[in-house]
């Protein structure tokens, strides 16, 4: 069905785009988000893609692959966010989705992991990032994230490794800090 739609848009059909804009957009700006941890830098991203894919669409070959390239645009672009804005930002994020009510031991170590997870993220490279993100969000394959990525599967292999080792060991030291800095309490 999207062959339809590339087919026209690479004609100049801006509804046919925009359809294909709205089929993709969500899901691409939940990879940019998982990959930049901000969303304003996401939204950003996905703008970027989407422009390119606009500039750049008569020069896909293969209408089938619309979105492994549009993903492949996405993590450029993400990167290209990452190089442009290396500074310091807070690590706070306000979180609407909690009750306002006194919140269960449950709920509070469930705040607490993802708080955790999000700060040990943070410390990964964009490249293991984009890795994760495509392999444990979107559930690609090695060799898919390698086709998007434009990197042999060994490469894949080796981001999936280390940025996994990273977590870990960030998760680690966040816990020795914690139980060091009680201990001192």
């Amino acid at each position: 069905m999207d062959q339809d739609l590339v087919s026209r848009a690479k004609q100049g059909d801006k509804d046919a785009f925009t359809t294909l804009v709205m089929r993709h957009g969500d899901r691409l700006y939940a990879v940019a988000f998982r990959v930049l941890r901000d969303t304003t830098r996401a939204e950003d991203a996905v703008q970027q893609t989407f422009l390119t894919a606009w500039r750049e669409l008569r020069r896909l070959r293969d209408d089938d692959r619309l979105e492994a390239w549009l993903h492949r645009l996405l993590v450029n672009a993400c990167y290209a966010e990452l190089r442009h804005t290396r500074r310091w930002q807070p690590g706070l994020r306000v979180m609407t989705d909690l009750e306002t009510g006194p919140a269960s031991e449950d709920a509070q170590a469930s705040v607490a992991l993802r708080d955790e997870l999000e700060r040990a993220f943070r410390r990964l490279s964009g490249e293991q990032r984009a890795v994760l993100a495509m392999h444990h969000y979107l559930g690609l394959r090695s060799p898919e994230i390698a086709a998007i990525l434009g990197v042999p599967v060994g490469t894949v292999h080796s981001r999936l490794h280390y940025a996994t080792e990273a977590l870990r060991a960030a998760l680690e030291a966040d816990a020795r800090s914690a139980t060091a800095g009680r201990a001192l309490a």
